[in-house]
């Protein structure tokens, strides 16, 4: 067992699902399982679940809740306003038993061995203003994927439309061509292929145009939320009102992660190593939170457009003989470690933070 077993009595393993939750208690130093409780997942069943824990698991205890950013949101939440420690587990891998058994306690127990086989443990997110930007984020990228296809959709329409409305829609920007789109009439002249063909274009055009103003209207209500939570992320060069409220919402609160190596590896930064033989080198990392990684990566080449220092930085790098794509690599690694810094030292502040381990990196290798 890991760490984990010196520090407390009880880990309770929770396995979440919309309409319940399997709980299992397990003695963290021998790992043996003491009792299992399903309950509904409402705020009944939060209450009668906590009593249980309270009765079986006393003294020190931690609670492993798989999907806290989702079906065990609200359980976590419960819990954490009754000062319980709770920490967020990945899904256990569920390998197949000798006999082809599998239901909601085993992966209970699953989880519970899992916190207890990690050396690092992760707090849950934070609700509040966080939530508020995560819940406005994703549904403006909706917003932004719906467009993207609605605008692919408009041209697939002139595509295989006739000949004489082609002429009339070809070597057009984007954003003109759907304003044009908008306003297409029919006549009564036209033949049905025609007319149904233009009130195919005008509706798909107008999507676009509601789409944009949509995302426009969750855009501006996010840089207020950001503003008011992390202010001081915009005033770093490259990051704009949607990275900024990415970067909050993937690192959350002070001391959720232990260092900025742990956040770099979090938003898939973190080099990789790839070397063979007298060969050093690293590559990308495509793991982790690959909208954070966007996010990061969106600031890396506003800064490399617009930044004299990131420019400077880059060509030398390309001197040496770095690639590219190594070179942007480096540059997002040095963009989370301070962005990182940056939260934490005048981020929301957080009951739950630990203190940080001091560490002195280069700008990348």
């Amino acid at each position: 067992m890991g760490m984990l077993a010196e520090r407390v009595d009880h880990v309770i393993g929770v396995d979440t699902h919309r309409d319940s939750h399997s709980a299992a208690i397990v003695v963290a130093r021998t790992g043996q399982v003491l009792i299992d409780r399903t309950i509904a997942a409402d705020a009944f069943g939060y209450k009668r679940l906590l009593r249980f824990a309270r009765m079986h698991a006393t003294g020190r205890r931690v609670w492993a809740i798989e999907s806290s950013g989702s079906y065990g949101s609200g359980l976590a939440t419960f819990l954490l306003a009754h000062d319980e420690w709770v920490v967020e587990v990945d899904r256990p891998a569920r390998p197949a038993r000798r006999n082809g058994a599998k239901s909601d306690e085993l992966d209970a127990v699953r989880a519970a061995h899992e916190a207890l086989g990690r050396e690092h443990l992760a707090q849950p997110r934070r609700r509040g203003d966080r939530e508020a930007i995560r819940v406005l984020l994703v549904t403006r990228r909706g917003a932004m994927r719906a467009r993207t296809k609605a605008i692919n959709h408009l041209k697939a329409l002139i595509v295989t439309a006739r000949e004489e409305l082609r002429h009339q829609l070809r070597n057009i920007p984007t954003d003109e061509l759907v304003h044009r789109c908008a306003r297409l009439r029919t006549l009564p002249s036209h033949s049905d292929e025609h007319r149904a063909t233009v009130i195919a274009l005008r509706h798909t055009a107008r999507r676009v145009l509601m789409l944009e103003a949509e995302a426009n209207d969750l855009e501006t209500e996010l840089e207020r939320l950001v503003k008011r939570a992390v202010p001081m992320l915009l005033d770093e060069i490259g990051v704009g009102p949607i990275s900024a409220a990415q970067l909050y919402c993937s690192w959350s609160h002070p001391g959720r992660l232990r260092n900025d190596g742990a956040f770099a590896m979090l938003g898939g930064s973190a080099p990789i190593p790839a070397s063979s033989g007298q060969t050093v080198r690293y590559r990308l990392n495509r793991g982790g939170d690959r909208q954070l990684n966007c996010a990061l990566h969106t600031i890396v080449l506003t800064r490399l457009k617009h930044d004299p220092a990131t420019r400077a930085y880059a060509a030398r790098r390309a001197a040496e003989g770095k690639t590219p794509r190594e070179i942007k690599r480096c540059l997002k690694r040095y963009v989370a470690r301070h962005l990182f810094r940056v939260l934490e030292a005048a981020g929301p502040s957080s009951h739950t933070a630990r203190p940080q381990r001091a560490r002195t990196l280069g700008i990348c290798s």
